[in-house]
């Protein structure tokens, strides 16, 4: 495993992370802020880090606002990759359980339920520091940014400082 990601900075849970002062807790929690101003190109983002997740063996879920989003999103994971397939299903509400490793959630989700957390909703689950892994992916659209900042401010007050990946500045 290689001591640095792609961005300079040592691997979550690294000693070279552990020595440089980083948090392994605070390393679970993920802020993707995309150069792009389309939610086309949030939701390919969320895609690929659903694959990405879901190849390592978690269980991952992705949270919606609407069924129409929900919908979106679970076209583009049934296109995905020509060469595979995401086994996933809509979870529209809190009697639907979901059996495949991801979900696409239009309903809080349960800590207990998956090991990746996706957030593209507008509100950030209150018991958002239970999640082994939570990711929240943000384009770069004015109503969408205040949301994040709004999210950003939730989580420091729950004591998690996220690592922020703001592809903007690249």
């Amino acid at each position: 495993m290689p001591v640095n990601n792609t961005d300079g900075h040592p691997e979550p849970g690294s000693t070279a992370a552990r020595a440089s002062g980083q948090s392994d807790a605070n390393q679970r929690y993920w802020f993707h802020i995309l150069a792009q101003n389309t939610p086309a190109a949030r939701n390919l983002h969320a895609a690929k880090l659903v694959d990405k997740a879901w190849q390592q063996g978690d269980r991952v879920c992705v949270v919606c606002d609407t069924m129409q989003h929900a919908q979106e999103l679970d076209d583009l994971l049934w296109n995905f990759s020509p060469d595979a397939f995401i086994p996933h299903s809509l979870v529209p509400d809190s009697a639907t359980t979901c059996s495949e490793p991801v979900g696409i959630l239009l309903r809080p989700p349960v800590a207990e339920d998956w090991d990746t957390v996706i957030i593209l909703s507008a509100n950030l689950p209150a018991d958002a520091d239970r999640f082994k892994r939570l990711a929240l992916v943000a384009h770069n659209d004015p109503a969408v940014l205040n949301q994040a900042r709004s999210h950003f401010k939730q989580l420091r007050a729950l004591g998690i400082e996220p690592k922020v990946h703001d592809q903007r500045k690249r």
